[in-house]
């Protein structure tokens, strides 16, 4: 397992239920730990969980090697690594999505966005950690983000092109699919927390909860996501050559005109993984190995629990995120019945793990419906603290209720 974060964390736990796991190079709240370069490990299945390494092409080079990669080249990589190029391929492949432009000068960026109502989207083309987008009623806001971008002053040269598209208004809902090739296994469905304070109010994060499963998502629409979104996908990589071996993350807005694409992502969502994986009863580790040979296996199972991730970050997330003070209570944490702990931003021992990121761990709690795995996930997170400790207390609020709960 290739990565250091939360999303790694629970990857390796899953995964650890039928294989031996070790996590390069992991962080020291993560079991089997190991800083080594990927290059330098024996395996017989390799998972690359961040998207930096993909877009560098460490799949590729591994692959190179003779090993078994679940994870995109750098070709498919693209699909995150350039919004643009993302945004060229979803118009080849009739997937439905935001009208936009890409632009690397500030006039014809304006332009367009003078020609666009309220809500304003603008990404950096290039990879910002999540970080990279400005969604916003205001357009003196909107126009002072093209600036930012095209200068390097936000983003350095991954922002010096952006997209501006229009912004969709609806219900947000995150599905992974396992591909190989042009075909695909979707997991369930989760919906993720962007926004750093409740209400969704503040900055854009790179995720600040999520939960599964969603209430409303039944068959209908996720085979919609399959056949109109993700399939399509497939075929226009393949058309350019590309044998995808990895997970599409489809980003998507439930519009009153039906589902449209908000982006790709070409791995694990983050933190969607750690609510989607857990509820498996099926083998995530068979899956991803066929997956990385070039098929599909059986169709994935998964429990009827609900899972809700609450993430807990340092002060000053995501700007300027304070680092180094200790964390409490993480034994007592794990004590709440149904509660997992997934370590990200943590450097230190494992009897004395201090904060060494913005979002620093994710507490996950699993229960018979979404309001009492949102209950215990709270309850674990009144047990853990460190100063100036933050965390939303609204993720799958709205949702319980129409979960029956």
């Amino acid at each position: 397992m290739v990565g250091s974060g939360g999303r790694e964390h629970a990857l390796a736990s899953v995964l650890g239920r039928d294989a031996e796991v070790v996590v390069v190079p992991g962080n020291p709240g993560i079991p089997n730990s190991l800083d080594a370069a990927p290059e330098d490990v024996e395996a017989d299945l390799f998972v690359i969980g961040p998207e930096a390494p993909l877009v560098d092409g460490l799949a590729d080079r591994l692959r190179a090697a003779g090993r078994l990669v679940f994870g995109p080249g750098a070709d498919g990589a693209r699909l995150e690594g350039s919004k643009a190029w993302m945004k060229d391929l979803l118009a080849d492949a009739g997937v439905p999505t935001a009208r936009h432009g890409s632009f690397t000068e500030p006039a014809p960026a304006l332009e367009f966005l003078d020609t666009m109502a309220p809500p304003f989207v603008v990404k950096t083309d290039g990879l910002a950690a999540g970080k990279g987008v400005v969604v916003t009623d205001s357009l003196t806001e909107a126009r002072n983000a093209v600036e930012d971008y095209l200068s390097g002053a936000a983003f350095g040269d991954a922002g010096r092109r952006l997209v501006v598209e229009e912004g969709l208004i609806g219900e947000e809902l995150s599905v992974l699919a396992i591909c190989a090739g042009t075909e695909a296994v979707l997991l369930p469905a989760a919906q993720d927390f962007k926004r750093a304070l409740d209400g969704d109010e503040g900055p854009n994060t790179g995720g600040m909860g999520a939960f599964s499963p969603v209430p409303g998502v039944g068959h209908e629409l996720m085979a919609t996501v399959k056949d109109d979104f993700v399939l399509p996908t497939l075929e226009a990589l393949a058309a350019r050559g590309i044998d995808y071996r990895g997970v599409l993350y489809a980003g998507l807005m439930i519009t009153a005109d039906g589902p449209k694409l908000l982006e790709y992502n070409v791995r694990f969502g983050d933190p969607e993984t750690q609510v989607v994986l857990p509820r498996l009863t099926s083998s995530l580790t068979e899956m991803l190995a066929a997956a990385a040979a070039g098929r599909l296996g059986d169709e994935p199972t998964s429990s009827d629990d609900a899972m809700v991730t609450v993430v807990c970050a340092s002060e000053g997330y995501p700007a300027s995120p304070r680092t180094g003070d200790r964390i409490e209570g993480l034994d007592a944490a794990r004590s709440v019945e149904g509660v997992e702990l997934f370590l990200a931003g943590v450097a230190g021992e494992p009897g004395d793990l201090r904060t060494a990121g913005g979002r620093v761990l994710n507490v996950t709690g699993r229960g018979r419906n979404l309001a009492d795995a949102r209950e215990r996930a709270m309850r674990a997170v009144g047990e853990i603290g460190w100063p100036g400790m933050q965390h939303r207390n609204d993720i799958a609020l709205a949702a319980s209720s129409a979960d029956g709960a």
